[in-house]
């Protein structure tokens, strides 16, 4: 059966693969699984956003269930009500960080987490079979416009960090909100931390005019650059629906994901005693060292935001996350979170006198280098066989793919889940070492496909 859903739910370029007929038909088909019951619905700030919802809820109401829009919101901020309220699921129109031209559906659990796979297939089999009977005038469920769901989660991220310290330290915060969902809630949450916000790109506009809304260093020049000119404490910026976040450093150095998730997780398992950190088979080594050092274990899964946080439900995990900026606190919810990533950060730096660089700089260094594989997916399956045999002998986990470790570092090459690539990445304690690496598995890569 052909796929719907990726790694974060279903995307595509809007009036291509994502139109209003497919975001109906996906509601209908949801809306069948949940048989009438209440759900919600919200979407970010792209400017498709409000088509495909209507879309959206049309397919639920035909269904007959209740919807609760929530109008726009960051991804968590649907979550969390989703979690906190009587619904049995819900949708997200977000795309996250890509280009102004896509969009996408996030379908949600009664928890607010994604759906399982299983689940998943299950509406990929209504929408493709496309069975719907057309709904009678007595059966069509009601929408209901909520107010109020942003003030809720601004709240809700205050209730989970030491709000008196943070506040006695007045930090100075430049934030740029991509022109994306963050611009509803991020300013807030800081200013009622006490901190001096300038704010970069704070009115939402799905065409994204400030920049793209990936959080890359070449995207955030501007944030970074008023870093230094303000003599701020911290950069931070979020993607487009605002579930992730990433810094810059008071020197106006941009922290990379990897560097900031260890930050986090030793303190998470530091004040909790211990506890286990999940995280991608794709994380930095850097990730574990800093967690064993705080007293907790790592627990490594497949690539992608659900899985964690799905395998962080099932263990009971203290902490997860990502490598690009995608933070989950579970006492908060299963589900990445930009705006309590932020407010977590700045507890650290409440916590002592060190800066956030200083605090970097005390981190294990390790160097990464990505790259990727132009392959089709039906040779993806032999060039993985034909690697496995090659590294025979050597340490391998197989968690995602194959993660190959060597003395001086290790290497993982998966096949993309939304692209005709394989992905490789290679790690080391020196830029040498890892791109040593990178070139051997990647030119053994080449000669295999090649040989094909």
């Amino acid at each position: 059966m052909t796929r719907l859903f990726g790694t974060n739910g279903i995307r595509g370029v809007v009036g291509e693969e994502m139109t209003p007929d497919l975001a109906h038909r996906v509601g209908r088909a949801a809306g069948l699984l949940w048989r009438g019951q209440p759900v919600a619905v919200g979407n970010d700030t792209r400017t498709s956003g409000p088509m495909l919802k209507a879309a959206v809820i049309a397919g639920l109401t035909a269904a007959g269930c209740q919807v609760s829009d929530l109008g726009g919101s960051p991804s968590p901020g649907v979550q969390l009500y989703v979690k906190e309220h009587d619904v049995v699921g819900g949708v997200i129109v977000t795309a996250s960080h890509n280009p102004p031209e896509f969009n996408g559906l996030k379908v949600l659990d009664a928890e607010g987490m994604e759906l399982p796979r299983t689940t998943e297939e299950e509406i990929e089999r209504l929408y493709f079979e496309n069975a719907f009977e057309a709904p009678s005038w007595n059966t069509v469920g009601d929408v209901y416009r909520v107010k109020g769901a942003n003030r809720r989660y601004r709240d809700a991220i205050l209730e989970q960090v030491d709000r008196e310290a943070i506040r006695k330290r007045a930090f100075r915060v430049v934030l740029d909100c991509a022109n994306g969902a963050s611009s509803f809630t991020s300013p807030y949450v800081l200013r009622a931390l006490g901190c001096r916000v300038l704010t970069l790109n704070a009115q939402p506009d799905g065409t994204f005019p400030g920049h793209p809304p990936e959080p890359r260093p070449e995207h955030l020049e501007e944030m970074i650059a008023l870093v230094g000119e303000t003599g701020a404490d911290l950069g931070a910026a979020h993607d487009g629906d605002a579930d992730r976040v990433v810094f810059a450093d008071e020197e106006g150095g941009y922290v990379y994901g990897d560097r900031s998730l260890a930050l986090v997780a030793g303190h998470v398992v530091a004040k909790a005693g211990g506890g286990t950190v999940v995280t991608p088979v794709s994380s930095s080594s850097c990730v574990e060292d800093t967690v064993r050092a705080a007293g907790g274990q790592v627990t490594y899964t497949p690539v992608g935001a659900p899985l964690v946080a799905r395998k962080m439900f099932e263990t009971q995990a203290t902490f997860g996350g990502e490598e690009n900026g995608g933070l989950i606190f579970p006492q908060h919810q299963y589900t990445r979170d930009g705006a309590l990533g932020l407010a977590v950060m700045l507890e650290i730096l409440a916590s002592g006198k060190e800066t956030l660089s200083t605090r970097l700089q005390k981190l294990p260094m390790y160097h990464l280098v990505k790259g990727r594989l132009p392959c089709p997916p039906g040779s993806r399956g032999e060039v993985m066989d034909a690697l496995a045999r090659h590294v025979a002998g050597r340490k391998v986990d197989r968690t995602d793919g194959l993660k190959v470790f060597y003395e001086a570092g290790w290497v993982l090459v998966r096949p993309s889940g939304t692209e005709a690539i394989i992905r490789v990445f290679s790690e080391g304690k020196t830029p040498q070492d890892a791109q040593r690496l990178y070139d051997e598995v990647m030119g053994t890569l080449e000669e295999i496909k090649a040989s094909l």
